[in-house]
């Protein structure tokens, strides 16, 4: 088993730090979504923060420039730091050109990039972080686990403790007196401080000001009461100007906690004489490179300059709630971790890729729009070039060839799975856990029965149905019944030449591939919707990689223009009128969960809407992050798999055991084969349901749930 796994392993057993984890994310996103429910176009805000960065990061070298200028002008002195050891460096001598012993510090992710307390403190200095939660980090000798929320794992119990060794007085576990006693310690610290660090969330070149947003105002005490404050600026951090600071003011306390505004922010332009005070004041802002230039001369690679540092990704991310920040990182943790790590502390580093499912939802969570899923499969795609893939990886990646063997083996390769000594054999044969239930193929696929349709439909309504993987070879009724919908509705349907959409290949950073998949998928799409066609799916993924994942890979007008004509099969009949009316009404109550792919395109509303019409009892269940499966991971054996990926499906598996509903829908396969074994409820996908209504059948619902009841 390697280090990760038994990391992963501890950390699933950590139940404490779980909790306070991920009640400590809970809050983070719920408290965005419901700051962003009060502005006028969150959308319009969110483009503006991805012009603002985009507009920064293109003229990087330009803004250090002016910024330096305009800081010099107004007494800072200015360090261009290559790296982390010559930022270390310049800091230490200033530290001993004044003869400092004391120095403090304000949360910063960014000295804690370039690990500056350690250094510092082996040269003699003592190094006290102010800021509750970084203190808390520092006196447990741990590493931060968020960006925004460095010791939300710790309970207060665990706090006490740390302040009570720390101290020698015995501390209650009660938040109020953990923070009457750090603030009656740090109150001498602030005073007898030498030298005062911190970072800054923003840098305005035409002004040559810091921002430093906080909520606990020790950043304010910091700066001002030493007489020399050292502030630690990455590049990325310049803005061109004061507006645009006021726009990422906002941006970042709504994203992190929720916040319109941080309790504390400070605007920070040189630095004033204290009245009556003998020697002069200094500011010296050390300017930071340690491989930005790097990552923005790379395509990819830029886009993750345009981070804000909120921890967004962090608060939605499923298998970061399970292990945290110290499994999910190296420094820099969570989602936006992974390209950071892999580009300022080295690939070697940044091996924890690995536990990214390739859910997508950390996209829809960033107020950047930055494609953090790419970048990943970008790290994972170089990790898996120098090291190679991992024997279970090749397996899964090529679950579509192995769907198609085994469809044609069907029944014999069904008994096979249902077979635990079988089931074991494989496990040690291929990786993929035995106590995994898979679906059921088919021996009749929906090509076979595809080749003998024959429709006389000629409406000017056309599309072009793409089936993937599940609705050929193991539910063929789901394809079936997505063709005679449509038919029934006065569409004429074709089912061109395609490959499966590959998304395994994007999960585990075989883009090369992936990339030909989707040259060869848009090629055939193409003459189709310059015809007249549109494209539906069945399967939310296949939608998703046509709309985000072709076009991102391939680049060209001719991806985008086959994304913008590609739909969910359920939207694109709600949309264009053409629901078939049904006499058939069912009175059950159902779940259903949305996948995360679907997520970020419509939400399943039409889902939703047509299900409802049809009579169902309707209920949304979601934990507001992943059902845990993440395609094929939750296939493979062990920690870094199927261990994993029950872990983070627990809370929804009990949302939906405590939600009294009489069976489930999801239009994901693989969501499907997780919550029906997560659960013991039936799953149902919505096109099979419509159709069922469509077609009078009556106890279609009813023999879904008496099915279920009767294994």
């Amino acid at each position: 088993m390697s280090d990760l796994e038994n990391q992963i392993e501890s950390q699933i057993k950590n139940k404490t730090q779980r909790q306070s984890l991920g009640a400590a994310m809970r809050r983070g996103r719920d408290g965005r979504a419901t700051a962003l429910s009060t502005l006028k176009d969150p959308e319009e805000f969110r483009n503006n923060v991805r012009k603002i960065k985009e507009q920064a990061i293109s003229k990087v070298d330009q803004l250090v420039n002016k910024f330096s200028s305009k800081a010099e002008e107004r007494g800072a002195k200015i360090f261009l730091a290559t790296d982390g050891a010559s930022a270390i460096k310049y800091i230490a001598e200033v530290a001993q050109a004044n003869n400092a012993k004391l120095i403090v510090k304000s949360k910063s992710q960014t000295t804690e990039e370039i690990e500056l307390n350690h250094p510092l403190e082996k040269l003699g200095y003592q190094v006290v972080e102010t800021d509750l939660g970084e203190r808390i980090i520092q006196l447990a000798q741990e590493k931060p686990i968020h960006l925004v929320f460095p010791a939300s794992h710790k309970t207060v119990d665990q706090v006490a403790n740390i302040f009570s060794k720390e101290s020698g007085i015995n501390i209650p576990p009660q938040y109020d007196a953990i923070m009457e006693h750090v603030r009656e310690s740090l109150r001498s610290t602030f005073l007898a401080a030498d030298i005062g660090v911190t970072g800054a969330n923003i840098a305005i070149a035409e002004t040559g000001t810091l921002v430093i947003e906080t909520n606990e105002g020790n950043a304010r005490l910091v700066t001002s009461l030493p007489r020399v404050h050292i502030a630690l600026v990455g590049i990325e951090k310049i803005v061109s100007t004061i507006e645009d600071a006021l726009q990422m003011i906002q941006a970042h306390p709504i994203s992190a906690s929720g916040q319109k505004l941080t309790t504390y922010v400070s605007f920070i332009s040189g630095r004033s004489p204290l009245s009556g005070e003998g020697s002069p004041r200094q500011l010296h802002i050390v300017i930071l490179d340690n491989g930005r230039s790097k990552m923005q001369q790379d395509d990819d690679f830029r886009e993750a300059l345009y981070c804000i540092r909120c921890g967004a990704c962090m608060n939605i991310c499923p298998t970061y709630e399970v292990v945290g920040g110290h499994v999910f990182g190296h420094i820099y943790p969570g989602p936006i971790g992974i390209p950071w790590t892999a580009n300022v502390h080295g690939f070697d580093k940044s091996q924890y890729a690995h536990l990214c499912i390739a859910c997508g939802l950390c996209r829809e969570m960033c107020p950047a729009d930055i494609d953090i899923p790419y970048l990943i499969a970008r790290v994972k795609q170089i990790n898996q070039e120098e090291r190679g893939q991992s024997y279970v990886n090749k397996i899964v990646m090529r679950s579509d060839e192995l769907a198609k063997f085994a469809s044609a083996s069907a029944p014999i390769s069904n008994w096979i799975l249902r077979r635990s000594s079988l089931r074991y054999l494989m496990e040690k044969l291929t990786g993929i856990e035995r106590n995994r239930r898979l679906s059921t193929f088919s021996r009749n696929t929906f090509y076979d029965w595809w080749k003998k349709h024959k429709s006389d439909t000629t409406s000017a309504r056309k599309v072009a149905y793409f089936v993937d993987v599940y609705a050929n070879y193991n539910r063929p009724d789901i394809g079936i019944a997505t063709v005679e919908l449509l038919e029934k509705a006065g569409v004429r349907v074709v089912v061109p030449n395609q490959k499966p959409s590959g998304m395994p290949y994007f999960s585990y950073g075989e883009l090369d591939k992936l990339r030909s998949i989707a040259k060869f998928n848009v090629d055939r799409m193409l003459p189709l919707v310059r015809d007249g066609f549109e494209i539906v799916a069945t399967e939310p993924t296949a939608t998703y990689c046509f709309k985000e994942i072709y076009t991102r890979l391939l680049n060209t007008d001719d991806s985008r223009l086959v994304a913008s004509h590609t739909h969910e099969l359920l939207d694109y009949l709600l949309t264009e009128g053409l629901t078939t009316k049904t006499s058939c009404v069912y009175s059950a109550r159902t779940g259903i969960h949305i996948s995360c792919h679907q997520r970020g395109m419509n939400m399943a509303q039409s889902t939703i809407s047509l299900m409802r019409a049809i009579g169902l009892k309707v209920s949304v269940i979601e934990t507001g992050t992943c059902c845990g499966m993440g395609g094929t991971f939750g296939l493979k054996a062990g920690a870094l798999g199927d261990e994993l990926s029950r872990e983070v499906g627990k809370p929804l598996f009990d949302l939906f055991k405590n939600a009294n509903v009489d069976f489930g829908l999801t239009e994901s396969s693989v969501c499907m084969m997780q919550l029906e074994q997560g659960t013991g409820l039936p799953f149902e996908h919505p096109v099979a349901v419509l159709f069922a209504a469509v077609r009078g059948d009556k106890d279609y619902v009813q023999n879904i749930i008496r099915a279920q009841t009767s294994r």
